[in-house]
């Protein structure tokens, strides 16, 4: 069966014609079956975000590259944005908190763009590798310690998304009563889940940690990117570090999720057959952690792989369906494993993508050395996927072992709440603050 313009049937949920939704419960169940839909298309096709955000999503590899490699005609600045300039896009969306400018490296362009860019990698290039698989060995260990003795766990909400949140507030030097709230903003604005309110708190929260760093530096990365001879102010640190803490917190906990995913319900990775790093590359390359996103604008109207787009129209790349195009297909496995697109590429390519992968390796052979004998508790394609245009992110990842019966660290009650949540009549801290009371005993 076809449409009358000639294409396959599209997918469910998906409308014969015009914009593509992705957004709903039935793009985050196939999201593949809507990249094969959209390829009649073209190279790029017209696609919503959220209920009145409109873009148009590149999922051709070829055009990909050429897009992200040429920032004369693409720039980042948000604040080229046409349709959210003339009131077409509510400042309330879901998506607006992950689109809308701010000063740090990922929305800006040019000498702006060199000198911030430039102070978050040398920044990142002083943290030690060998200090850095500490820092997860350590927050690993106090993770896995919380459940190993009940012999189940939700592996994606108890282990893949609190890890790197821990280990980014110990690298970053955040103290208790700031990191608790910097958790609940970065879960707000990428789960779209109160994401005005969220954003508010996140940048809140980052502009007091930016301001205790200030009055007392220490041997942290807030305290190297303050100190770079790029003399970032305090509005540039704050959006420099909520960059830093987002961005690395949500495609780290995915990776983690997914990677575990493919691990425990594939034969080849469970026989033993295959190794983590294996798992990791086939992650990055068939379901990315960010699946569409890099928002460009170009500068003029262009016609661009075939299609007209207006000067300030927004742009996004799939890197899922990039991956994926069947132009690929002959050569994938000749490919070097970087010429995916999962870090993106060109000038706003990812400065951590080798830390990225590090942390990510230390984290899921720690989790099976502990419990050799976890597997999912559920048929794989029983689980669910979380909401939203730009990750590919589970919503759940149950899993069940061999309860650990020797004695690991208890999580001592923590009696020092902080005065926000004290207001909200809490009896404890939050998990940064429960954490550092662990780590102290």
């Amino acid at each position: 069966m076809s449409t009358d313009q000639g294409f396959p049937s599209p997918p469910p949920g998906c409308p014969a014609h015009g914009r593509v939704p992705l957004h709903g419960p039935e793009f985050q169940a196939d999201p593949d079956s809507y990249y094969a839909w959209m390829r009649n298309f073209g190279p790029t096709a017209p696609v919503e975000l959220a209920p009145g955000v409109e873009a148009t999503l590149v999922t051709d590899y070829s055009a990909a590259l050429q897009l992200l490699q040429d920032p004369d005609t693409f720039r980042k600045d948000s604040r080229r944005w046409r349709a959210f300039n003339e009131g077409k896009v509510s400042p309330n969306s879901p998506v607006v908190p992950l689109l809308a400018y701010r000063p740090n490296c990922m929305f800006t362009d040019g000498a702006d763009h060199l000198r911030l860019r430039q102070a978050v990698t040398d920044t990142i290039a002083r943290v030690d590798s060998h200090q850095l698989k500490r820092q997860v060995d350590r927050v690993s260990r106090y993770l896995i310690g919380q459940f190993s003795s009940r012999g189940s766990v939700d592996l994606l909400n108890d282990y893949a998304k609190m890890l790197p949140i821990l280990f980014f507030s110990e690298l970053f030097g955040c103290p208790a009563e700031i990191g608790d709230r910097i958790i609940f903003g970065i879960n707000g604005i990428f789960d779209g889940v109160n994401a005005e309110k969220a954003n508010e708190v996140l940048a809140q929260s980052v502009a007091e940690l930016v301001a205790l760093r200030r009055a007392h530096p220490g041997e942290d990365v807030t305290s190297w990117l303050m100190q770079h001879p790029a003399q970032l102010n305090d509005e540039e640190m704050v959006h420099q570090l909520v960059l830093l803490l987002g961005s690395g917190a949500e495609p780290l906990r995915n990776l983690i999720g997914n990677s575990l995913c493919l691990i425990l319900s594939d034969d080849r990775y469970s026989d033993g057959g295959l190794l983590v790093e294996d798992a990791i590359d086939e992650v990055l390359w068939n379901n990315p952690p960010m699946s569409n996103y890099a928002p460009h604008y170009p500068v003029a109207d262009i016609e661009f792989a075939g299609r007209r787009i207006d000067a300030g129209e927004l742009v996004l790349v799939s890197f899922a369906a990039a991956n994926t195009d069947p132009a690929l297909s002959g050569s994938r496995q000749l490919l070097s494993k970087r010429a995916h697109l999962a870090w993106s590429t060109g000038p706003h390519g990812c400065p951590a993508k080798d830390p990225a992968q590090l942390i990510t390796i230390a984290a899921i052979e720690n989790l099976l050395n502990q419990l050799p004998d976890i597997e999912l508790a559920v048929p794989v394609d029983s689980l669910s996927w979380r909401p939203g245009p730009f990750n590919r992110a589970l919503a759940t990842l149950p899993a069940r072992f061999t309860p650990v019966r020797e004695q690991v660290p208890q999580q001592p009650q923590n009696r020092q709440a902080t005065a926000s949540q004290q207001a909200q009549g809490k009896q404890k801290g939050g998990l940064w603050s429960s954490f550092l009371a662990w780590w102290k005993v």
